[in-house]
């Protein structure tokens, strides 16, 4: 799709036509711009992730409102002030939500006949941090359908030379037996 842009005439804007831009009454340049995008993940997310390499979850603790915060944070959005203690929570959690998928990342539709697995992204509030604090993450070795809100889970890790200090470094989450 080609985008005409627009000039002002007289005060008011009209687009442009084609034969304005092809006869070069208009000045036309080709630009791409080289654009580096990189985000900065700040002490909190830093620190988190550097754990989550470690095969360790941690958290951050408001001693205000005594509220433990996963993924942590510097400041508590309840009492608005700095967040406390770092503290370390369990690899274990429930279900808070769940979706079974039959749509993979890139929104294509999976082959579930032809035996591909649904994705199934869960909410998982993780033991040790404060009610309702939690993180996505996916729920596997479990026949889908079984998946149940309240199922307890616990992560399991890529081994210690694979990670790469990123939520990926847990694999997943499987129900407790």
């Amino acid at each position: 799709m080609e985008l005409i842009p627009k000039e002002k005439v007289d005060g008011t804007v009209r687009g442009l036509k084609r034969k304005e831009l092809d006869s070069g009454e208009v000045l036309v340049f080709d630009w791409e711009p080289k654009l580096a995008y990189a985000w900065d993940d700040g002490p909190a997310i830093a620190r988190y992730l550097a754990e989550l390499k470690n095969g360790r979850i941690i958290a951050k603790k408001c001693n205000k409102c005594h509220r433990v915060m996963i993924p942590p944070r510097m400041f508590c959005e309840l009492c608005w002030r700095p967040s406390d203690d770092w503290v370390f929570v369990e690899d274990t959690g429930t279900i808070n939500t769940f979706v079974i998928s039959n749509v993979d990342w890139k929104a294509g539709r999976l082959d579930i006949e032809g035996g591909v697995r649904p994705f199934t992204p869960a909410v998982i509030e993780i033991d040790g941090a404060s009610r309702g604090m939690g993180i996505l993450h996916l729920i596997d070795d479990v026949d889908p359908q079984k998946i149940e809100i309240g199922m307890r889970v616990k992560a399991v890790w890529k081994p210690p030379e694979e990670r790469e200090g990123s939520i990926t470094d847990i694999r997943y989450f499987k129900p407790v037996e």
